[in-house]
């Protein structure tokens, strides 16, 4: 056990050295999101299609998938493109390194794409599901991954821990992961955790955040690239259009501060009669992909979808100078 201890402070050691640029305190202004597009019989089948998650670039589309073809019940895929504006390609099973025979969900890649953090039962976890890493030393090929390792016991626990988000600012000192939790002692039966990264590269005893979650249950959550933005799904009641799964959005006014009351992001977005669930945002924070049940001009009985956002051109015109 100390030996696996030790590999894992290995593995996430290399975390702390990443750099990242430093962020402002004050939230980017965005348009409304747009009318979600299905993404089409390419990348959606007429099996289960679920937890996107998006690299930096916008060219890699990784996502989890019951279609045939994989090593176990549930695997990752993922589908590429050549551009932002071009087509997705044919989706490709990950392989053996990073699925098995049991599940892979819930893949979440660090900003700089060398880490793939995702869910797995397999032997050697902690609990039903636990959060593991692969590195992959190209960025850009995603065939890559090493052997994961198993995140340990700050962020691990005997009950189902999912839906990793990392987010890093050096210059404010914070490297934390955001997860899905089902294990006791939360607001309700699925809470939202974050665990932060220790100076020895291990992660620390994970901790709920109470403003995030309810009574109901709360999902995936995926943070904006300057820390300022949290979307996830729950199954609180409204306000708003469904009262199943819908998508919600909390803010911050810095990296420091505690997030907002949650909003849900109401039409078009969710809808009253299916469920929007467990969301990814794109590094430019202008695309959502979700996944969405029966949805009418749907491929299978769960599709990925993709809404978009504009920047005013003021904003952006700031931003770059």
């Amino acid at each position: 056990m100390k030996a696996d201890r030790c590999k894992v402070s290995i593995w996430i050691a290399f975390l702390s050295g990443l750099v990242f640029v430093s962020f402002p305190v004050a939230a980017a202004k965005f348009s409304d999101w747009s009318e979600p597009v299905n993404l089409g019989r390419i990348v959606n089948s007429e099996f289960d299609e679920f937890l996107p998650a998006i690299s930096r670039d916008g060219r890699s589309l990784y996502f989890t998938s019951t279609r045939p073809g994989g090593f176990g019940g549930e695997d990752i895929w993922v589908s590429q493109r050549t551009s932002r504006d071009a087509t997705w390609g044919t989706p490709m099973n990950l392989g053996p390194i990073v699925n098995s025979a049991g599940l892979e969900r819930s893949p979440g890649l660090s900003r700089d794409g060398h880490y793939l953090f995702f869910a797995t039962n397999r032997p050697g976890g902690f609990g039903s599901l636990d959060i593991w890493v692969s590195w992959r030393a190209n960025k850009h090929d995603d065939f890559g991954w090493q052997p994961p390792v198993n995140l340990g016991q700050g962020v691990n626990s005997p009950a189902s821990d999912f839906g990793p988000t990392y987010f890093e600012n050096n210059d404010a000192g914070i490297r934390n992961l955001f997860f899905a939790s089902s294990r006791p002692g939360g607001a309700g039966g699925i809470d939202i955790y974050v665990s932060a990264l220790a100076a020895d590269g291990s992660f620390g005893p994970a901790q709920p955040v109470r403003e995030l979650n309810s009574p109901n249950n709360d999902f995936r959550p995926t943070i904006s690239r300057n820390g300022l933005e949290l979307f996830f799904d729950s199954s609180r009641p409204g306000p708003g259009p469904s009262p199943g799964r819908d998508l919600w959005v909390s803010t911050r006014r810095s990296v420091g501060e505690p997030w907002s009351t949650p909003v849900n992001l109401g039409s078009p977005v969710n809808t009253a009669e299916f469920d929007e669930a467990l969301p990814a945002l794109s590094s430019n924070g202008r695309e959502l992909f979700f996944s969405s049940s029966n949805r009418p001009g749907g491929v299978g009985g769960s599709d990925l979808y993709l809404s978009t956002r504009t920047r005013p051109k003021k904003a952006e015109k700031r931003r770059l100078n």
